[in-house]
């Protein structure tokens, strides 16, 4: 299931085009109830971040009655047809919102996150501090990596990642850009990536990427542990 949406994300990010009508179709889906919590959490991202409106058609209804109770719990309309047809007549019905592009007010000043960057050159370590911080839309990820990649164009060479997540908070609208900035990020620049103190909401946001995008969430409770893991990441490369 991560596999399916990392695609879709994907897919959207080389567009070049952020928002999007979705249709889907249900024809012959079979979602087991082990998949259901990443499903409905990964879907909710992606439609945050990206839907000008979800229509669904041809579902079955075993699939058809826990999008009903999904629709209930999150408080959206599930809009589900019978066919293609019906299902495409309710996207015609829908605005757009591409002709009033969304602009995001930014909610940090320039330097903010510059500022929470160290280097501790001798374990070949960069520490980057997020805690209480919010990421609440696309624009405060790129402010955010947009700082932390020319602190590391500075030094021209690799690092290894430590991350405070201590009361730091990604809303749904963040995550999708976030994942993507993090991955080119740790592609250019990361010996290794030791994340530590995320609340249970971001904690389960990583694990669900790490799944599917192939790399370990190296979560730690603190500090101190998260600096032993990197100790275990350099032994295992030597």
């Amino acid at each position: 299931m991560n596999m399916l949406y990392d695609v879709i994300e994907d897919r959207i990010e080389q567009s070049g085009e952020p928002l999007w009508y979705f249709l889907i179709n249900y024809k012959g889906t079979r979602i087991e109830p082990g998949a259901w919590f990443a499903y409905g959490r990964r879907g909710k991202d992606l439609n945050l971040a990206h839907s000008m409106g979800s229509v669904r058609y041809d579902t079955t209804e075993e699939t058809r009655a826990q999008i009903e109770r999904s629709a209930g719990t999150d408080n959206f309309d599930p809009n589900l047809f019978a066919d293609r047809a019906d299902a495409i007549e309710r996207l015609r019905s829908l605005p757009s919102k591409r002709e009033a592009r969304i602009v995001h007010v930014p909610n940090y000043v320039p330097g903010t996150f510059a500022a929470r960057v160290s280097f501790l050159p001798d374990q070949d370590i960069m520490e980057v501090d997020f805690s209480n911080i919010t990421f609440a839309h696309s624009r405060d990820v790129d402010d955010c990596y947009d700082e932390i990649e020319a602190r590391l164009k500075e030094t021209g060479r690799k690092w290894y990642f430590l991350v405070n997540y201590e009361n730091t908070k990604i809303f749904s609208e963040a995550w999708i850009r976030y994942g993507a900035r993090g991955k080119a990020l740790n592609e250019g620049w990361s010996l290794g990536s030791v994340r530590y103190a995320p609340g249970s909401e971001t904690e389960t946001d990583i694990r669900l990427r790490a799944e599917s995008r192939g790399f370990r969430p190296n979560i730690r409770n603190t500090r101190e542990e998260a600096m032993q893991r990197i100790d275990e990441m350099k032994a295992e490369v030597s």
